[in-house]
């Protein structure tokens, strides 16, 4: 097989050591040349200036965690073409598996250009990415101190949920307070609601008759006091979010213009896929590595699965909260194709296929700077309008009835 690089590395990266490999192709032969060096810093630098000494040009790693970035950063300083590999796409032959072997295999692999690149991408955007997916770990958090919030007053017989639509709201926190502070009695309680509060009395005095002792006490404001700190938290990503998202506010402006795309969630978008889609040379290479489309299971002429590929978790969830947004959206295309779709197809397909076009519509909209086109609810029916005119004549002949299409005047 033919190299396509003939001085190349392979790094096989793991938390405090890289097995670094060079390959040379001299007179036709590979020369492969294996050293070790430790995670710090210093022996980083010492891997790059040895790389360098040995004229290297690309260097492939797989991408283990969080332990590839340190290495990733220092080398992308230097004039190396780095290659990031997903680690299931260059398994090794089972029961050759050594760290030098792996780092052999990398760098054979590379020199013959059998390595697909993962996306990495540049460094503003890669701030971005990780200051949005701490954000959704925190919100995340937050809805789960929720909980144990609301588990701790049903153990008290506080049912304040059945009462109050949000428990942390105007009312409810008033509530939870007066609680943590030693009051008991309902009818006080009632009386801390808000007057705009749907509830009547009756039902709030009902709702906050129980048995709070000290230990509930203690545990509610042990958790109001957490939720406090993560709302904090969310606050302070919050302006940093808008420190830093400078270079990407003309698209997050095109994004917003989507039916169902919120700030936030254009924000998420495009911290997940960057602005620069020449990266993805089509939109269909976009969506595969999002995970959107079905995967490809076939042998023997039958296609065993068709489930969703594996793909970015974080733009998946984000794409399929704005296709849920965007079916609300009335006389819009995209409700449209959701209500095509469900009959035929069940809900969770439907809504799928639905954030693969939304997704469609940004890689688009962002490769030529345009904003979005609704294409409007008679979309389909203008595209199949024969067809479903010879329908329908079809099943008027299967009742008995003899027709003749005939075109009205214009």
């Amino acid at each position: 097989m033919e190299s396509l690089h003939a001085h190349c590395a392979g790094l096989d990266v793991h938390k405090d050591s890289v097995v670094a490999c060079v390959r040379h192709l001299r007179n036709g032969t590979a020369v492969a040349s294996v050293k070790t060096f430790k995670t710090t810093t210093q022996e980083l630098l010492k891997l790059s200036d040895w790389l360098s000494a040995e004229g290297i040009t690309h260097i492939a790693m797989e991408a283990t965690g969080v332990y590839w970035k340190p290495v990733w950063h220092i080398l992308a300083d230097g004039e190396f073409d780095l290659l990031l590999a997903n680690a299931a796409h260059v398994k090794n032959v089972p029961g050759r598996k050594t760290d030098v072997k792996d780092a052999v295999w990398l760098a054979d692999l590379l020199a013959h250009g059998l390595i697909r690149a993962s996306f990495v991408p540049d460094e503003p955007t890669q701030h971005l990415r990780d200051l949005l997916r701490t954000r959704k770990q925190f919100t995340r958090e937050r809805t789960s101190h929720v909980q144990r919030l609301q588990k701790t007053l049903e153990d008290a017989n506080i049912k304040l949920d059945s009462a109050v639509t949000d428990i942390l709201g105007l009312s409810g926190r008033r509530m939870i307070e007066a609680l943590i502070a030693g009051q008991t009695d309902p009818q006080t309680l009632a009386a801390l609601a808000h007057r705009n509060l749907h509830a009547t009395p009756t039902m709030l005095e009902d709702a906050l008759r129980g048995r709070v002792t000290g230990h509930h006490r203690f545990l509610l404001q042990l958790h109001l006091g957490h939720l406090d700190a993560v709302d904090a938290a969310i606050a302070a990503i919050d302006r940093e979010v808008d420190r830093t998202v400078g270079p990407f506010r003309a698209a997050i402006a095109l994004l917003n213009t989507v039916p169902g795309v919120s700030s936030l969630s254009a924000e998420v978008i495009v911290a997940e896929i960057g602005i620069d889609m020449s990266r993805f040379p089509t939109d269909a290479q976009l969506i595969s590595w999002a995970g959107l489309c079905p995967g490809n299971d076939e042998s023997a002429g039958k296609r065993r699965s068709t489930k969703l590929r594996q793909g970015s978790q974080w733009l998946k969830t984000a794409l399929v909260q704005c296709a849920w947004a965007a079916t609300r959206t009335k006389g819009s295309y995209l409700q449209a194709q959701f209500l095509r779709l469900r009959s035929r197809r069940g809900a969770k397909k439907a809504i799928c296929a639905v954030a693969a076009s939304l997704l469609t519509s940004i890689y688009h909209m962002l490769k030529k700077g345009v904003a979005y086109t609704d294409l409007g609810a008679e979309h389909f029916d203008r595209r199949s309008k024969d067809r479903k005119a010879l329908s329908m004549v079809q099943r008027l002949r299967n009742l008995g009835y003899a027709v003749q299409i005939q075109a009205l005047p214009a």
